[in-house]
């Protein structure tokens, strides 16, 4: 065998094999479509504004106001919000770590408008867990802030970039399971949630006009 047929046979056996590799190699999930992932940045960036546009140039005495003793102020509503970024979207990084559910994808399929309805709805109550309740871990509502502007930039990359099946992974969650990206969708709309509790302590009666 001379040395050019030789190189030729090589040549041929390595496209070979290399068709054989992409051909047998598994196709990677579809992610988000393009407008999947860009309803979910808007919906985070827009309740980020919303939050920030509420508290922004507040005084201390408007930022610890409480319309009653059994009610946040301010300042604990921020605290909440700020507290729950990480703890939901730790929730999100559990799931994705499970196994895939893309028989789940049909049943779950369109409840993002009633995932924002739901928890955006202020008529109904309920009781924050125990690790979420405000005890004043911060000194000031800027401090507040920062950290969650922080954990605010770490959801939007997340959600900007990740390459994951966001769509066959669920979070299962007292008030009905989801899919991962529906449950971002509720972490942005818990934001908007207790920013619209602000606005109601904002109405009160007695609150400081500085």
């Amino acid at each position: 065998m001379n040395q050019r047929y030789f190189l030729s046979v090589l040549t041929s056996l390595l496209v070979l094999v290399s068709l054989l590799v992409v051909a047998g190699a598994p196709l990677r999930a579809e992610s988000l479509t393009k407008a999947e992932r860009e309803r979910l940045v808007n919906h985070l960036q827009k309740t980020r504004q919303f939050l920030l546009d509420e508290v922004a140039g507040l005084s201390e005495a408007q930022a610890n106001f409480k319309p009653a003793e059994d009610r946040w102020s301010i300042a604990e509503c921020a605290e909440h919000i700020t507290l729950s970024e990480d703890f939901l979207r730790g929730a999100v990084g559990q799931a994705m770590q499970a196994p895939a559910a893309p028989e789940r994808k049909e049943e779950l399929k369109g409840k993002e408008d009633q995932v924002l309805q739901f928890v955006t709805d202020r008529s109904q109550k309920f009781q924050a867990p125990e690790p979420l309740r405000p005890t004043g871990r911060w000194d000031s509502l800027e401090a507040i802030i920062e950290v969650f502007k922080a954990s605010r930039k770490k959801t939007l990359d997340y959600a900007h970039s990740t390459p994951e099946d966001l769509r066959s992974h669920i979070v299962a969650f007292p008030t009905g399971d989801m899919d991962a990206y529906q449950f971002l969708l509720f972490l942005s709309g818990h934001t908007e949630r207790h920013t619209l509790q602000i606005q109601e302590v904002k109405a009160h009666a007695d609150f400081p006009k500085e």
